[in-house]
C-alpha cells in the first residue's frame, strides 16, 4: 500500500481485510488456520500426467515440473513447508534437482510462491515471474495486504521478468506467459504445446480467478482489480485449451482424473476439451455474484 491511511482510514482498512480473509477461510483461529495449511501440505506421490509433464506438489496446491533433455522447469513452491515434498518427488521421479535451470511462479500468494526460496536455493535455478508480482515475491508479501503477516511468504529474488505473450524457452521447452491478472495483479498463467499419440495439445495452468482474500469493493485490493478481473475473463474464453491444470489441483478434479489414468492409461482423462470453458465459466459467475454481494453489503453498511 502507498500513502498514508488516517485513523479512520486504516480502521475501514483493517475491517475490509478482516472480512476478505474471514470469507476466504484465512482468518481463523490459530488452529483452524494450521488445520488448513495441515490439509493443503498433505503429501501425495508424484506422476506423470503427460510426457514431460509430472505433478510433483502436495495433494493441495501444485507444483508441475516440464523435462527436457536441456534441463527441467519448475512451476510453482506452494506453501514454504512444501518445498521439502517437492524436491523429494522431483528426485522420486528420477530427476536431478541440479538440473532444474528454470523456477516460475503463477502468483505471489503465500500458498504458491512460499517454497520458491529453498527450491532455489536447492536447484540453483533462475526465478521467472510476472513484473507485476515482482515486489511482492521479493518482499516477502501479499500485495495489497502488506500489515497481514499470516499472508507473507520468505522473499525470493526474481531473476526475470516477463509480460503478457513473452516465452520462456529451455531446449524443446517453450512455455507462453499469459497475464491473467485480478487474483493478484501479476497473475500468470502459462500456456505450452505439446504432442501425445501423435495428437498436438494446448496445456494451459491457468493462475486463478477466484476473490479468496481479495478485496473488490473499496477499499480495494489494488487499483483497477474488478476491471482486471473481467479482462482476464475476457482474454481466457477465447483460449483453445485441451489440458486444464491450475495450483489448486480441485480445480481441475486432479484426485478423480488421476483415479481414472491409473485405471485406464491408454485414455488419458486430462485431455479434455470442456474442462477449461466450464470452470472458467463457473469462475466468472461466482466473481459477478460474489461482487454483488460485497458491494450490497457496502451499501448496507454505509446506512445512517
Amino acid at each position: 500500500m502507498s500513502g498514508k491511511l488516517s485513523l479512520a482510514g486504516k480502521g475501514l482498512w483493517l475491517r475490509a481485510a478482516a472480512a476478505a480473509l474471514t470469507a476466504a477461510g484465512l482468518m481463523a483461529s490459530p488452529a483452524v488456520a494450521q488445520s488448513q495449511r495441515e490439509r493443503w501440505n498433505t503429501p501425495t506421490s508424484p506422476f506423470k500426467i503427460l510426457e514431460g509433464i509430472y505433478y510433483v506438489g502436495t495433494e493441495g496446491l501444485g507444483a508441475y515440473l516440464f523435462t527436457s533433455k536441456d534441463g527441467h522447469v519448475l512451476l510453482d513452491g506452494a506453501l514454504p513447508e512444501s518445498a521439502s515434498q517437492i524436491e523429494a518427488s522431483i528426485t522420486a521421479l528420477g530427476f536431478r534437482l541440479s538440473d532444474v535451470k528454470i523456477l516460475l511462479n503463477s502468483h505471489a500468494h503465500f500458498d504458491h510462491s512460499g517454497g520458491l526460496a529453498q527450491l532455489k536455493a536447492a536447484t540453483g535455478a533462475k526465478l521467472i515471474a510476472h513484473a507485476a508480482d515482482r515486489s511482492a515475491l521479493e518482499g516477502g508479501f501479499y500485495a495489497g495486504s502488506e500489515m497481514v503477516k499470516a499472508l507473507g511468504a520468505p522473499p525470493v529474488k526474481v531473476d526475470q521478468t516477463v509480460r503478457d505473450g513473452d516465452v520462456v524457452r529451455l531446449g524443446d521447452l517453450a512455455l507462453t506467459a499469459r497475464h491473467t491478472p485480478g487474483h493478484s495483479p501479476g497473475c500468470t498463467s502459462w500456456e505450452m504445446r505439446t504432442t501425445e499419440q501423435g495428437s498436438e495439445l494446448n496445456v494451459l495452468v491457468f493462475c486463478s480467478a477466484s476473490v479468496a482474500a481479495n478485496r473488490i469493493t473499496p477499499p480495494l485490493q489494488y487499483p483497477g482489480i474488478v476491471e482486471d478481473y473481467r479482462r482476464t475473463f475476457r482474454t481466457v474464453s477465447s483460449l483453445k485449451v485441451d489440458v486444464f491444470l491450475a495450483p489448486h489441483p480441485e480445480f481441475f478434479d486432479m484426485t478423480a482424473k488421476r483415479a481414472a489414468l491409473s485405471r485406464s492409461p491408454s485414455s488419458n482423462p486430462f485431455i479434455d476439451r470442456n474442462a477449461f470453458p466450464a470452470f472458467i465459466a463457473q469462475q466468472e459467475a461466482d466473481f459477478e455474484r460474489e461482487l454483488e454481494r460485497r458491494t450490497q453489503n457496502a451499501g448496507q453498511g454505509a446506512r445512517p
